[in-house]
């Protein structure tokens, strides 16, 4: 397997060519899920897997799924993929990677004439950003069962645009229902998004788990006035309950710190104007760690921050949950094939939780998983300057083909002892 070598070249090029579909000025990529530039992406990821000699479908959600048949298509196919869609200041690596990795396997397959025991599959997930419908990851959730058809359907962007109606729009809502395509592993190669692999000078991230998360949407709603004639102590400022909250949420974070975050990251303010006395606001939260039972801690000490700030306002308000998705642990047999594949190639590597979610969250509820990060500069992501090398890409892919075709071949063998029992 050694002797197989993917084209980083090729590769390099997929990614810069993509790039250029929602690119912007900075060097950096705004293509929000289901916007015109989503579809134009989803046009050309079809018209490069059937160019491969893929069989392309979708799902009610927009997932989209590219086979590549193998000896025995009784088998459920081995998954590759990420996402597409990127965050409104997106960089050129992030989710994309992963998904034109597993393009390039199968490129690399075809270009030696090899066929592996199960199919192999290519997968965009829609909307892992969750940049324009929360919560993130929402449609490897509808896919994996995690929320409902009608859940995500009616999801909506700040303009009132639901989930439902903007993917109608891009004409990519298939016929597959939740669960409708089987998968048999899924492999999902992603930059770090963090600064321990480039701090410790590390080539690859073995990933064994995602940490929890949980997502909130916080509503303080008071009295719009005018800021010259109404007196300080007959105001009702929304905004007021909203910074004491800001500040709690960073203090629950650091009271739970070094393995913590807590981050609220979408403010609004309505109706924002220079002499008007805020009369609502709206923000999230995201919490995450490692454990599950920290996280519950840390949910209870937000609850119990929102009730007291919320009592001593003089405004109404509401905290609701969005998302809460549990710590995940991945396959042992998939980050086997991850490490294996890793000390065939010399490749120096450390093991790590992820500290962002992925796809792979959701999909590890139907099927082994695991993910393989690569080197983010800085740690940088969300971000146009955003970077990774081409050495960096062309190792991962080279894993990541590596990993599949162990894990593969290791399954052929346990199905034919199996067989002979």
């Amino acid at each position: 397997m050694t002797n197989l070598k993917i084209r980083g070249e090729r590769l390099w090029d997929s990614l810069m060519e993509t790039a250029r579909i929602g690119g912007t000025p900075d060097g950096g990529i705004r293509r929000l899920t289901l916007s015109e530039e989503d579809a134009r992406v989803r046009a050309w990821f079809k018209e490069a897997v059937e160019a491969a000699g893929m069989t392309l479908s979708h799902d009610l959600f927009g997932n989209m799924f590219a086979i590549r048949p193998g000896k025995n298509n009784d088998l459920p196919p081995i998954a590759m993929g990420s996402h597409l869609d990127t965050q409104p200041t997106g960089g050129k690596f992030d989710g994309v990677l992963g998904v034109l990795a597993g393009l390039e396997v199968i490129r690399t397959l075809n270009d030696a004439g090899l066929e592996t025991e199960a199919p192999l599959m290519v997968v965009n997930w829609t909307n892992e950003e969750g940049s324009r419908f929360s919560p993130a990851m929402l449609g490897s959730g509808g896919f994996a069962g995690v929320y409902s058809a009608d859940q995500v359907n009616g999801r909506r962007d700040s303009e009132g645009i639901s989930f439902g109606d903007a993917l109608e729009a891009i004409g990519w809502r298939g016929d597959l229902p939740p669960k409708g395509q089987p998968i048999g592993a899924m492999f999902e190669l992603h930059i770090e998004q963090g600064p321990i692999l480039e701090a410790e000078g590390k080539d690859i991230g073995i990933v064994t788990g995602v940490q929890g998360l949980r997502w909130y949407e916080a509503v303080f709603e008071g009295r719009a006035a005018h800021t010259g004639s109404t007196p300080m102590s007959m105001r009702q400022n929304a905004l007021l309950p909203a910074a004491d909250l800001i500040r709690a949420v960073d203090a629950i974070g650091l009271a739970h710190a070094p393995d913590a975050v807590a981050t609220v990251g979408y403010v609004t303010v309505s109706p924002n104007s220079n002499n008007v006395i805020p009369g609502e606001v709206r923000l999230t939260i995201d919490m995450r760690h490692p454990r599950d039972a920290v996280l519950a801690a840390m949910d209870a000490e937000l609850q119990s921050a929102f009730a007291r700030i919320l009592a001593a306002s003089g405004v109404s308000g509401a905290l609701t949950p969005v998302s809460d998705v549990a710590a995940v642990a991945f396959d042992p047999d998939c980050i086997d094939a991850v490490r294996q594949a890793t000390a065939r190639i010399g490749l120096s590597a450390r093991e790590i939780v992820s500290g962002a979610g992925h796809d792979a969250v959701h999909i590890a509820r139907l099927a082994p998983t695991t993910m393989i990060f690569v080197p983010s500069a800085g740690g940088l992501s969300h971000n146009p300057a955003e970077s990774t090398t081409f050495d960096e890409c062309a190792a991962g892919a080279q894993v990541l083909l590596e990993a599949v075709l162990g894990y593969d071949r290791s399954r052929a063998e346990a199905l034919r002892e199996k067989e002979t029992d």
